[in-house]
């Protein structure tokens, strides 16, 4: 349909041409006619454009009130989430934080707009294997993987690197692949340090003379971060153990002697009656035990109470699951390091973003971990400490459980 403006040129234009045709005819009548339909164009012309010079007004007016750009520079592109898959491996469902890390990042994904395939691999790594290959196989985008065991991925990760999958080793370093695009994980070395630290305070070993009987259970020897976990406390006892003022009864303080395979509170229990039984059974008592996750520190709380009838040791433990933090309030176990799961998982789905989007990926450490292959770029969230003194303004008031979770 003709603009307004339009139809006066073409009027005007007829107007001219009939004039120059029928001028020398002295067709008077007949111009005059067409002239005064020029006239009446140009003044509806007029009208039109004070009506819409009047909307304009009252759209800026409106844009003025919402704060709206009155001249984007470009429409606005669909989200840069549709059609992008995103694949998560994770160990097992046997451990209560691994079923909150899959929900949390699960959610955080498909609120931003992502199609999310989240497996458990049963603590199996044949079955991680093929369920990191599916993955590839589906068109996954980017891959978070929690390794079972840290050196046994290569291949399924070579897969995705070749079909330019970015992968994000979460949590647990994947060890010995150049594959792994990126670790994001809580300063486990800290983590450490954080257990050893708050038994040095509690025994106060720096102002009394001990000695002080200790053991320690670490974590999966094929899991890099349980390696971390130990030397982090071993790194703050060992000048008390060289001093005499902390004494290992069992002898057994390198990581081969006190790990514990696929973190089983079983076998962190059957080694605590051992120990208990061999070492402290002439009434001995324990000052401390240092086990680097909950569920050894679960073990090593039921194989106490079968064989040791001493004085209670301080118990450490890491990831305050429910029913360790329950003991901690019925004062079976001292403290767990909290490493907020999301926290973690929150990272996690900003990396992804960010990678999806082609930005600048956040990372606070590229030095640290070389997992024998390369140096893994890192983001590390910071642990902190749980006991009976501040569980409530850590895990209660942050909303991370309830009340009722722990009663």
């Amino acid at each position: 349909m003709f603009s307004n403006k339009l139809k006066v040129f073409l009027s005007a234009a007829l107007a001219a041409s009939l004039l120059f045709s029928f001028g020398g005819c002295g067709n008077k009548a007949m111009i005059e006619s067409l002239q005064d339909e020029i006239d009446e164009l140009e003044d509806e012309n007029k009208e039109l454009k004070k009506a819409n010079e009047s909307l304009q007004d009252e759209v800026d007016e409106l844009r003025d009130m919402l704060d709206i750009d009155p001249t984007p520079t470009e429409k606005p592109s669909t989200k840069d989430s549709e059609g992008k898959k995103v694949g998560i491996s994770l160990p097992t469902k046997d451990l209560q934080r691994w079923n909150q890390d899959g929900d949390l990042l699960k959610k955080g994904l498909e609120e931003n707009g992502y199609e999310v395939d989240l497996q458990y691999a049963g603590n199996a790594v044949d079955v991680q294997l093929a369920q990191i290959e599916a993955m590839v196989n589906s068109g996954c985008d980017v891959l978070i993987v929690a390794c079972i065991d840290a050196t046994c991925l290569g291949t399924a990760l070579e897969e995705a690197k070749d079909a330019g999958i970015t992968v994000i080793a979460y949590d647990r370093l994947i060890m010995d692949t150049d594959a792994v695009d990126y670790y994001v994980t809580f300063d486990n070395y800290m983590v450490g340090v954080i257990q050893a630290e708050y038994v040095v305070e509690a025994l106060d070993l720096d102002s009394t003379k001990g000695p002080y009987y200790v053991e320690f259970t670490a974590g999966d020897p094929s899991n890099f971060s349980a390696v971390l976990f130990f030397n982090g406390a071993m790194d703050v006892l060992k000048p008390y153990i060289d001093s005499g003022k902390v004494v290992v009864a069992s002898g057994q303080v390198d990581f081969d002697a006190v790990a514990t395979e696929v973190w089983s509170t079983d076998n962190a229990q059957a080694r605590a009656e051992n120990i208990a039984a061999a070492f402290y059974s002439d009434g001995t008592d324990i000052d401390a035990w240092i086990c680097s996750n909950d569920s050894t520190a679960l073990g090593v709380t039921n194989g106490l109470e079968n064989y040791y009838s001493g004085s209670w040791p301080i118990i450490t433990g890491q990831d305050c699951d429910i029913i360790n933090v329950k003991n901690i309030l019925n004062g079976k176990q001292a403290m767990s390091v909290f490493k907020d799961t999301r926290t973690l998982a929150e990272q996690t789905v900003r990396m992804v973003t960010q990678i999806l989007n082609g930005e600048d990926v956040d990372i606070n450490d590229t030095s640290t971990y070389n997992n024998g292959k390369k140096v893994v770029p890192a983001y590390l969230c910071m642990p902190v400490f749980c006991d009976e003194n501040n569980y409530q303004a850590v895990l209660i008031d942050s909303g991370y459980y309830t009340e009722a979770d722990l009663y």
